[in-house]
C-alpha cells in the first residue's frame, strides 16, 4: 500500500491527510501531536477514528493544516483521518459512519450584514 491522501474540512480549517503503513506517529504541520495540540480534548478528537476502528498503531499520519481555529483543525484532521481510513479499508466505513466521523459538519459563521453590528444583531432602537 503506498500514500493515501484525503482532504478534511470545518468551518475555515482544511486538513490535508497523509496516511501510511507505520508505527502510529502523528506529524501536523512537521510538528507532533502533542506538540501542535497541547490540549488532551484536542489530541483525543484527532485519534478517535483511529481508536474506533482499533488501528492505532498500524499507520504513520502526516497532516497538512491550514486556517480556521484549533478546535475547527483538530475536527478537519478528524474528518480527513476517517476519510482516508475508509479508502484504506471499506469495512471501517460501517464503523466510522455510525460514530459521525464521516460527516462534514457543514456550519459557517454568517457574515455581518451593513446597517448592523453584526449578523443577526440590531442596533438599539430609541424612540426618541
Amino acid at each position: 500500500m503506498e500514500v493515501v491522501n484525503t482532504v478534511g474540512r470545518r468551518k475555515a480549517a482544511v486538513a490535508r491527510v497523509f496516511v501510511k503503513p507505520g508505527k502510529g506517529e502523528i506529524t501536523i504541520n512537521r510538528k507532533s501531536l502533542e506538540a501542535y495540540f497541547p490540549l488532551e480534548i484536542l489530541q483525543f478528537q484527532v485519534k478517535q477514528p483511529l481508536m474506533a476502528t482499533n488501528t492505532t498503531e498500524n499507520y504513520d499520519i502526516t497532516i497538512n493544516l491550514d486556517g480556521g481555529g484549533i478546535k475547527g483543525q483538530a475536527e478537519a484532521a478528524r474528518l480527513g483521518i476517517a476519510r482516508a481510513l475508509c479508502e484504506i479499508d471499506s469495512e471501517m466505513r460501517s464503523v466510522l459512519k455510525k460514530n459521525g466521523f464521516l460527516t462534514r459538519d457543514s456550519r459557517e459563521v454568517e457574515r455581518k450584514k451593513p446597517g448592523q453590528p453584526g449578523a443577526r444583531r440590531k442596533f438599539q432602537f430609541s424612540k426618541r
